[in-house]
């Protein structure tokens, strides 16, 4: 239980939001030659960019499954996330080139994707866990007992219909 936070804990950040997703979608494991140079270039982006306070990034973590790694990024700006993917001193440039090359002459070996959210709001729950995701790039504070849930924290307009309002609709049947 090395750095396990006991209790509920979610995290705590006032400001804009980005959420970057990006990875390698690894079609041939047995091809390290083709997936091995974007992957490298995927994590000297990411030190660069932990190096460096002023970038934006507030934080990341890699995850590899069975299609490949990936990154999730938080960042404090959408303006920021653009400027280092324009700035052509930084190794964004250099790691978009190697993607383009591997990718065109890898004959489907390996593929490179990305998404990116703005986030309007947020909402987190961390039960007896190290601090993670969201709370780690940002911070961890207390969610309390008896506090309000999920909706509470992420500012949930209450009256609102909930998504699974069908149940309500005239043309539902009932259910017994």
């Amino acid at each position: 239980m090395h750095n396990v936070i006991r209790g509920r804990m979610t995290h705590e950040y006032d400001g804009e939001l980005v959420v970057f997703r990006m990875g390698l979608r690894v079609n041939r494991w047995r091809r390290p030659d083709l997936w091995l140079p974007p992957y490298r270039a995927m994590t000297r982006m990411l030190r660069e960019l932990q190096a460096d306070p002023d970038s934006g990034l507030l934080g990341a973590a890699t995850h590899v499954d069975r299609n490949g790694p990936s990154q999730t990024q938080y960042w404090s700006s959408l303006d920021e996330l653009y400027a280092y993917a324009a700035d052509a001193s930084a190794s964004h440039r250099a790691a978009w080139n190697i993607f383009s090359r591997t990718t065109r002459r890898s004959g489907g070996a390996v593929g490179v994707w990305h998404e990116t959210f703005l986030v309007d709001r947020a909402e987190s729950l961390y039960v007896t866990t190290p601090v993670m995701g969201l709370a780690r790039a940002t911070s961890i504070v207390s969610a309390g007992h008896g506090e309000g849930g999920g909706g509470e924290r992420i500012g949930a307009d209450e009256t609102r219909a909930p998504a699974s309002a069908a149940s309500s609709s005239p043309d539902a049947e009932a259910v017994r």
